[in-house]
């Protein structure tokens, strides 16, 4: 059964923690007064469509359901978790709490403020221990970070509860030790952002000089290593202590404005507009998203590969999801085709013509062949002893479309076997119908001649048991079949 998150305010925050939510298989219920909120979710919602699923190696689970309520308390109602999106007004916050708790007094509230303690928010709250500051970064459908702050009066388990509902859509729950203003991400980009507006003001760079200095350089540092790796690796061999000996007395230097705000006033608010719209007015907002969305996800799918920084919480949010696909896969032999796999149409799969493309059906067939592998125990400790299954002929055959989101299922026959080969037949389907079928002859090699070999005996008898369960099964239809046979 689908859990059920609250979102309470529907602006670019709010609806990307929908976002988060639906496709990570929650339902979600909404609560915003703006008659223009459930356009402006489904508008978020669409990029997310397109970027999140991008960054996952497993099938998402299925969407859950996304209701508007027109009001707290039918919004509230049956809901696990709530978060709160609304105005950065404290006065407004608290009236919502209130609302909240009346309509279900045990929920589980997470504020996304930019900058509110959480001992601040649960003044006057008949329940403070319920509520808790949960600060994402924009877009929350894609950057994993959660910054979780309580107070006192938030017990262990309220905060570990909060932290397993971040783990569990995919985010990294980054616990404060201790309350603070603006938490840890906002206090380190209002002493950046501080210093930026200075330099308008001086006439010293333009925006997009500022952008420039910060994206062609140590931003792309700062989005794999962070600032203090970063700077371990500046100070070479010697590491940290000879980068604080070589650059420490800089701070001495009157480098910076940091404790000096300029006055704001319309004529700054006039310069950073201007400029900002000339660096940037030629695109509009949504096509600034998609395009900040991609780029995002080129950046975190490399550092997924490498299993390092972002990337890790990407991975490890897979691996949990995937237990549940591999417990749906067959364990032993039957009487029919195995089912092997289960895999996604995801947007980096799809084609010009929007079709699943072709090296993507050899790697659904090869999705379901490794599956077989390691049921029969030839998976990659048999490797790295020496021997290994080869690939030595496929034949693909493509009869039916796939498209963004479809979900397959790869169900293997074998079809012949012994104790050096086997030949696998994989249907490909969609529901009922099959878009495409791989056939497959694979050798038993020994690695270190590099010559086919027999399997290893408890392996061979793996095989055989399956081969001899599918023995009495039909061949299927296009099996042996060449390039341009006819039907």
């Amino acid at each position: 059964m689908a859990r059920t998150a609250t979102i309470i305010g529907g602006g670019v925050i709010g609806g990307g923690w929908a976002a988060r939510f639906l496709l990570n298989g929650w339902n979600v219920q909404v609560f915003d007064p703006d008659p223009q909120a459930e356009r402006k979710i489904n508008a978020v919602l669409a990029n997310a469509r397109l970027a999140l699923p991008a960054l996952s190696d497993v099938p998402m689970p299925p969407e859950g359901r996304l209701t508007f309520h027109d009001t707290i308390g039918e919004a509230v109602e049956g809901s696990e978790y709530v978060q709160e999106s609304v105005l950065e007004r404290i006065d407004l916050k608290k009236k919502v709490y209130a609302q909240l708790q009346q309509a279900n007094p045990g929920v589980l509230i997470g504020s996304s403020t930019s900058g509110f303690k959480a001992s601040d928010l649960q003044e006057g709250s008949p329940a403070p221990h319920n509520i808790i500051v949960a600060h994402p970064f924009n877009p929350v459908y894609l950057l994993p970070l959660s910054e979780v702050s309580g107070s006192p009066k938030n017990q262990p388990e309220v905060v570990a509860k909060t932290v397993q509902i971040m783990k569990d859509i995919g985010m990294f729950p980054l616990v404060l030790k201790e309350e603070i203003d603006a938490f840890i991400g906002n206090r380190f980009l209002e002493a950046v952002w501080r210093e930026a507006l200075w330099m308008l003001v001086d006439g010293v760079a333009t925006t997009s000089e500022i952008d420039d200095a910060i994206r062609m350089g140590f931003g792309l540092r700062w989005g794999q290593m962070g600032l203090f790796e970063t700077y371990r690796v500046a100070g070479g061999e010697a590491g940290m202590r000879h980068f604080m000996a070589q650059f420490g007395p800089a701070l001495k230097w009157p480098w910076t404005k940091l404790m000096d705000v300029p006055e704001f006033n319309e004529a700054l608010v006039d310069l950073v507009a201007t400029q900002s719209d000339a660096q940037s007015g030629a695109y509009g907002i949504r096509e600034l998203e998609r395009i900040r969305d991609q780029n995002l996800i080129g950046f975190l799918r490399a550092l997924k590969d490498r299993n390092w920084g972002a990337g890790k919480v990407l991975r490890a949010h897979d691996e949990a999801r995937a237990v549940a696909f591999h417990e749906a896969t067959d364990t032993g032999p039957k009487s029919q085709p195995l089912v092997m796999s289960h895999c996604q149409v995801l947007p980096g799969w799809i084609d010009y013509n929007g079709h699943m493309t072709e090296s993507r059906y050899y790697f659904a067939n090869s999705e379901s062949v490794d599956a077989f592998l390691r049921l029969i125990g030839a998976g990659m400790e048999y490797v790295a002893g020496g021997h290994s299954y080869y690939s030595a002929e496929t034949h693909i055959r493509h009869l039916g479309e796939a498209k963004l989101g479809d979900r397959l299922r790869g169900e293997l026959q074998i079809i012949s076997a012994d104790e050096k080969r086997f030949r696998s037949f994989v249907r490909l389907m969609k529901g009922d119908e099959c878009v495409a079928t791989v056939e497959q002859l694979c050798l038993h090699v020994d690695m270190a001649s590099g010559k086919t070999s027999p399997a290893a005996p408890d392996v061979w008898a793996n095989l055989k048991a399956i081969a001899d369960a599918h023995a009495d099964l039909p061949l299927p239809e296009g099996a042996g079949r060449a390039v341009g046979h006819k039907k």
